[in-house]
């Protein structure tokens, strides 16, 4: 029988004097390099014409949208009105505080402008970053999990962990179920549909991951526990913010399938 599982990390990797590296910013940082590696690659294998520069564009472009769209949607759906009283606060990223459904918007409109700006069709950009997304997925809940943050209900299952602002009892460690699920599982799934010749339609991956992310988090949310400023939408313990933003996902997923199916656009050529 295993004995109970403490949480005992830090959420700074480490730091000299005033600079400080914490495993939240890595994840981040981290998960935009490794998606540019493996967009040359599967730009490559789609014989899709994606140089250097244009990554550099595209990375900083989604880079910035989806940091401020993360923090913007943070403060809209998760702030229960507090930061349109401390409205400087709102620009305090260090303190923590990102939506992904903020994120995945601003990450939208990152990809938009760098697709005008590097002449490669939107929904090809959108298909490879829905591939790569997940690799930063992964490594953004891993550091939830460091920062103790987002734990899930009360467990009695031998993997349950005690977090230190969740009370003494061990708890569904979500965190890491969300790394795996929408994060491990979805890239394996995209990355391989992705190796396939030719490569399949426009808004093809992107569908696929705006159906299965959506589908995943929703399930998590069922045990995941809601923003204690929020608590549940409906009743006691029945719906949750997260569920609300990603059922639209799921459906916007299909709109998307759909369209692919029945444009059948090539991942190569000009919009």
């Amino acid at each position: 029988m295993l004995d109970t599982l403490y949480h005992s990390m830090s959420p700074e990797l480490f730091s000299i004097g005033p600079f400080v590296v914490r495993w939240y910013g890595l994840g981040y940082s981290l998960g935009f390099i490794l998606a540019g590696f493996l967009i040359l690659k599967i730009c490559k294998r789609w014989e899709v014409e994606f140089s250097f520069e244009s990554l550099l564009t595209f990375l900083i472009s989604c880079m910035l949208g989806t940091i401020l769209g993360a923090r913007l949607g943070y403060v809209l759906f998760y702030g229960d009105g507090y930061y349109f009283s401390h409205p400087l606060e709102i620009f305090a990223f260090t303190q923590g505080g990102m939506s992904f459904h903020g994120g995945i918007t601003g990450f939208a409109i990152g990809v938009l402008i760098a697709s005008r700006i590097i002449k490669i069709p939107f929904l090809t950009l959108g298909d490879l970053s829905a591939i790569t997304a997940p690799i930063g997925i992964c490594l953004v809940r891993f550091a939830n999990f460091i920062n103790g943050e987002l734990w899930g209900a009360t467990t009695d299952m031998p993997w349950g962990v005690v977090f230190d602002d969740a009370g003494p009892l061990p708890r569904h460690p979500t965190q890491l179920y969300e790394a795996f699920l929408e994060g491990i599982v979805l890239l394996l799934v995209l990355y391989m549909l992705s190796r396939r010749k030719p490569p399949f339609p426009r808004g093809t991956f992107l569908g696929v991951f705006m159906v299965g992310y959506g589908i995943f988090r929703i399930a998590i949310e069922f045990i995941r526990q809601p923003d204690i400023q929020l608590g549940y939408l409906f009743g006691t313990s029945w719906i949750t913010m997260g569920m609300v933003l990603s059922a639209p996902m799921i459906l916007i997923g299909v709109a998307l399938l759909y369209y692919a199916n029945k444009r059948k656009l090539p991942q190569k050529g000009q919009e």
